[in-house]
């Protein structure tokens, strides 16, 4: 038996920060890691650069949070997006920022990241044990508090407080696999269902999207409607894929929409022209017809749109491509205006926990003390990272949450 003052369970964001203010408060900290390397998720963040976190005030980082927002308000103000970029670059990793505040490394190395925590663990003589998987926690007689785990491989770690952060169960070959309902499953706390978060749609028209796959859109207006009522609006970058819709605003919309919204009637609606009223879209049509009035209708299209959106966008509207354009009639026109402001599309559902970026769920937030990240009902027991039920939309606000929840469990420890 081997005791510490502090295990951290899960070398993820949370955990390695959770690890490094305890041991910066001097407490004696030992990590334990499933994996065979710590931050095994971090590395395919932001496409492999890691968005670590956004340069935007806090109260601007706490509107991003969907999910229990108020809980987060002392770990946003105790530790914000500028406290953030300071303790990395205090770690010899600068950062930049770019459109929509999201901050990367200078490097655009997801491995920076990880580096630079893993080098001030070792400083602060944090041991860490991967390839160490816990199996159960270990309780006092009265079961009133943690004091310490029991690994799979048998071997027995006692501490005066335990801090989790085992993650989701997102793209689980990283290790994000749904320990929390694990561990937990025997101790009194209120667990929520986990639902995949920041993840593609799947839509109903699949016979477009041959044509449609890989074209990313950008500026476009987007919004979400469940039983004709409007969930959610938002204007970014769009991408086609071979099942469906993805790209930055499909993401944050997933965050508003629960796994019973998909056997509702969704729809997304595409504003191809958010900048022109259908008024003006139709000025322009007209004017491009104009120059092009001998032309073919589906070569008169190529100002207005990418080429791989024309024969979609003729088939909805059920006309012949290789109608003259001064054939086209008004009506038709017309219907040409609507569907650059409503390109709609039919939500069947989402591709589930294996491509979602996050989880959704988890520990209920009332059972942890917001200012402390301790669980209230249990004693030298925190909680951090991703297996509390919060969730934000994308461009660094969820791991902007773990390092602010892990910061704050570290700290009071």
């Amino acid at each position: 038996m081997i005791s510490q003052d502090v295990i951290v369970v899960g070398g993820g964001p949370a955990g390695m920060m959770a690890a490094v203010m305890a041991a910066r408060n001097g407490r004696a900290v030992l990590l334990l890691e499933k994996n065979e390397k710590l931050g095994k998720k971090l590395y395919i963040t932001g496409k492999g650069r890691c968005n670590f976190t956004n340069a935007c005030d806090t109260q601007s980082l706490l509107e991003a949070v969907v999910t229990n927002r108020r809980f987060l308000y002392g770990a946003f103000y105790g530790f914000d997006s500028d406290a953030v970029r300071a303790f990395f670059t205090e770690l010899k990793m600068p950062s930049k920022g770019e459109r929509g505040g999201r901050v990367f490394p200078v490097s655009d190395h997801a491995s920076d990241v990880i580096r630079a925590l893993a080098n001030e663990l070792s400083r602060l003589k944090v041991k860490v044990s991967l390839h160490t998987r816990v199996k159960t926690l270990l309780l006092s007689e009265t079961g009133e508090r943690v004091i310490g785990v029991r690994t799979a491989g048998g071997e027995t770690f006692t501490a005066e407080n335990v801090i989790l952060a085992l993650g989701g169960n997102s793209y689980p070959s990283t290790g994000s696999d749904g320990e929390t309902a694990r561990l937990l499953k025997e101790l009194p706390l209120s667990l929520m269902t986990p639902e995949p978060s920041l993840v593609p749609f799947t839509v109903k028209e699949t016979g477009e999207l041959p044509l449609l796959q890989g074209l990313s859109l950008r500026n476009i207006g987007f919004r979400v409607l469940v039983n004709g009522k409007l969930r959610y609006e938002d204007f970014g970058e769009l991408l086609f894929t071979h099942f469906g819709l993805s790209g930055p605003v499909v993401l944050s919309a997933s965050c508003h929409l629960r796994e019973a919204d998909y056997a509702k009637d969704v729809e997304v609606l595409i504003d191809l022209k958010p900048a022109l009223t259908e008024d003006k879209l139709d000025q322009r049509i007209l004017r491009d017809f104009s120059e092009n009035r001998n032309r073919q209708f589906k070569s008169a299209l190529g100002a207005l749109m990418p080429k791989s959106l024309i024969p979609v966008i003729l088939s909805r509207l059920q006309s012949d491509p290789k109608k003259q354009v001064n054939a086209v009639t008004k009506e038709e026109r017309r219907q040409l205006v609507r569907l650059l402001k409503e390109f709609s599309f039919t939500v069947t559902g989402n591709r589930g926990f294996e491509e979602a970026i996050i989880t959704r769920g988890g520990v209920d937030v009332k059972e942890v003390d917001p200012s402390t990240m301790a669980v209230k009902r249990l004693g030298g027991l925190y909680l951090c990272g991703e297996m509390l039920d919060t969730d934000a939309v994308t461009g660094g606000y969820n791991l902007q949450i773990a390092w602010a929840t892990g910061a704050l469990a570290g700290r009071n420890v």
